[in-house]
């Protein structure tokens, strides 16, 4: 099993980008990006240079994004 970095919210915004997710609004300290092709929406914290938990990295790679970690570690 592979560890993961610890990231902030734009450094995960770039890479759910390239997945095809467009960023569509800032709200407070929260990143919204939507799915070009099934339409479906996640919001990435965005607390300046705080990094996210690995408890929500990992509910935002498997829940949110349908992706192995392995899979993310490709995209940095």
């Amino acid at each position: 099993m592979s560890d993961l970095p610890l990231l902030t919210g734009k450094q995960v915004g770039k890479i759910i980008s390239k997945l095809g997710y467009e960023y569509v609004k800032h709200t407070g300290n929260h990143m919204t990006f939507i799915n070009k092709n099934n339409h479906q929406k996640i919001i990435i914290p965005d607390h300046g240079s705080e990094k996210i938990g690995f408890g929500l990295l990992n509910k935002i790679i498997k829940k949110d994004l349908g992706i192995t970690r392995e899979e993310f570690l490709e995209l940095l």
